[in-house]
């Protein structure tokens, strides 16, 4: 395991619960917004291994609920499968965050008990993944990962941050369908920090408002069991 960042106390990453967020090393997506540049690149400014992550999270075991595997894309390490299975045995909950790109792994840890609370960043219609240079993803393994998510019995969330021209009104109606039935879907603001794409961060092209992002959830609200706006 190869980790570029550490988030030691966070509140909001794990519903609910105090948890540490460890970012992994390398991505296989460019999303243009992306706001761990250094991460995608393969370039953090810090490195450190398991051995490491697990020394600090044994410290801590007394002060956490919960440990977050972010990225980058976790499912790209590796021994990832190995290092859930630790720190459960830590006595922490863990959250996985991934891209779905990899509905192997994903498939795995989840049928593996490794996971208790999963996120998914579902960016735009699988199809659109290579028109708009995000990833060259094939298609059917975003929407594996969709039916991996739905028929597992654990909990977890869609999210889409919506930045034009990735979510439009237009396709978040269509991706509304892809996930018609999910038990939770967060509709992210994008905000124009440090990204991947610096143009992202210039004007404001990319950007829904508040309302934008109300009448987004009002329209696709209706086929999930909770739509939530985060800004």
């Amino acid at each position: 395991m190869l980790f570029g960042g550490i988030q030691k106390t966070s509140l909001i990453d794990y519903p609910d619960l105090m948890a540490a967020v460890l970012f992994t090393v390398g991505c296989n997506f460019r999303c243009p917004y992306c706001h761990n540049p250094g991460l995608v690149e393969g370039e953090p400014e810090t490195r450190f291994d398991e051995h490491e992550a697990l020394s600090f999270l044994k410290s801590r075991r007394r002060l956490l609920d919960a440990v977050v595997v972010s990225g980058g894309e976790p499912t790209l390490q590796p021994d990832l499968l190995d290092f859930l299975a630790e720190v459960r045995a830590l006595g922490f909950l863990v959250k996985l965050d991934t891209n779905g790109s990899r509905p192997g792994v994903l498939g795995e840890a989840l049928s593996r008990g490794l996971v208790d609370y999963a996120a998914m960043d579902v960016k735009t219609l699988p199809e659109l993944y290579p028109t708009l240079a995000l990833a060259k993803c094939p298609p059917e393994n975003i929407r594996a990962s969709i039916r991996i998510f739905m028929e597992w019995g654990g909990d977890y969330e869609f999210r889409t941050t919506c930045a034009a021209p990735l979510v439009s009104a237009e396709i978040l109606g269509r991706l509304a369908g892809e996930l018609h039935g999910a038990k939770r879907w967060a509709l992210q603001k994008f905000v124009p920090r440090r990204v991947l794409d610096p143009s992202y961060a210039e004007g404001d092209a990319h950007l829904c408002g508040r309302g934008e992002l109300a009448r987004f959830r009002e329209m696709v609200a209706g086929h999930v069991g909770e739509c939530l706006v985060r800004e």
